[in-house]
């Protein structure tokens, strides 16, 4: 039948193999780095500041300093702005 419709079952079997061979090798590479995440907060260290010091590490330079400036204009343009007065909270 594989030939009356023109696909060819193995082509299609290598294929899927190959990804679900893929899939299982980053699933392991996931938990290897669960683990490195844990030796390092055993050893007193922030995981959430390494994951962001990584983020910054994929950027590039020019990606970077923009992330850094608009940042820098946001924080300034709040703090110079004159606070809302706080919503009434609804009792429940």
């Amino acid at each position: 039948m594989a030939d009356e419709i023109g696909i060819a079952g193995n082509r299609v079997r290598s294929f899927v193999e190959r990804v679900e061979q893929l899939e299982s090798e980053i699933a392991e590479l996931n938990e290897q780095k669960k683990e490195v995440f844990a030796e390092a907060k055993g050893e007193g260290f922030d995981v959430k500041i390494l994951k962001e010091i990584i983020k910054i590490r994929k950027q590039d330079k020019d990606e970077r300093d923009e992330h850094e400036t608009l940042l820098d204009v946001y924080l300034r343009a709040m703090e110079t702005a004159e606070p809302e007065a706080e919503p009434m909270k609804e009792a429940a």
